[in-house]
């Protein structure tokens, strides 16, 4: 039962290290020297990195609000677990943490496929996606299957 908890837990902690970094990062889209996110757009120039502000696109913002909640949901559901690690009756099961963790995993899906759907289309064929939009793809399975472990957990009797 210890090796199954502590599995979880750091399937958690990855899931949410990785959330924090597909949201932070700036590598969602890539062209060049130049990379996309959520929140600035950078080109390299003379050695120089050059940022400013991606926009103020409805759908751009939807993704990050949808993307900023996912962490957070994430992050809760880690501290209600380990609430619910010493509050729970044995035998319990951990159906608030699972609660907040498919929701996580919910709003990652739903950020990754508007930005998906809703990103510029490709201008040429040197513009890819970037490492933080493949780990918000990854990040979507991983809170699903923590969300559903923590359905199928109970506490040690």
């Amino acid at each position: 039962m210890l090796a199954i908890l502590l599995a979880t837990l750091v399937l958690h902690l990855t899931d949410l290290i990785i959330l924090f970094v597909s949201t932070c990062a700036n590598a969602w889209r890539k062209h060049g020297d130049a990379s996309y996110d959520l929140w600035y757009a950078c080109k390299q120039s003379n050695g120089d990195y050059e940022c400013s502000v991606t926009g103020d696109a409805d759908w751009l913002q939807a993704v990050q609000a949808l993307m900023v909640l996912a962490t957070i949901f994430s992050l809760i559901s880690f501290i209600i677990f380990l609430c619910q690690l010493f509050t729970l009756v044995k035998g319990g099961r951990f159906f608030f943490t699972a609660v907040f963790q498919v929701l996580a995993s919910l709003f990652v899906m739903s950020g990754a496929i508007i930005y998906t759907v809703m990103s510029p289309a490709w201008k040429n064929d040197s513009e890819t996606y970037g490492y933080a939009f493949v780990l918000a793809w990854l990040a979507f399975p991983l809170t699903l299957i923590s969300g559903f472990i923590y359905i199928v957990l109970r506490k040690k009797e």
